[in-house]
């Protein structure tokens, strides 16, 4: 099962939020209309601003977890990696394929192929 490492915010450099998930589509559409109250419902992280693919959940949370213990400035550069004007992504889900590639030398390198 493919997994998501995605990125909310309410606007261009605004508000971070970042989540994982093996539906992409449908856990941004819960974080659009408040169906869990939460960080992204009280800060109004309303737009998907990034995203990667993992080959499977396993491998797309250990990635959040790394994501999450970045600086904010790092999380800003990756977003704009894809994302330079932070637009919302969420209509653009099936056009982007941002499929994560670890350094070579990582590990877990082979997971991945």
């Amino acid at each position: 099962m493919t997994g998501f490492v995605y990125t909310m915010s309410d606007k261009p450099r605004g508000v971070i939020y970042i989540g994982v998930t093996s539906d992409l589509p449908g856990r941004v559409w819960e974080h659009r209309n408040d169906v869990h109250q939460g960080f992204t419902s009280r800060y109004k992280a309303k737009n998907l601003v990034w995203f990667e693919r993992h080959p499977n959940i396993v491998l797309a949370i250990q990635r959040g977890k790394s994501l999450k213990r970045y600086r904010r400035a790092w999380k800003a550069e990756l977003i704009e990696g894809l994302n330079p004007t932070w637009l919302d992504l969420y209509e653009q889900i099936d056009e982007i394929d941002n499929e994560f590639h670890p350094h070579p030398n990582t590990r877990m390198w082979s997971d991945y192929n």
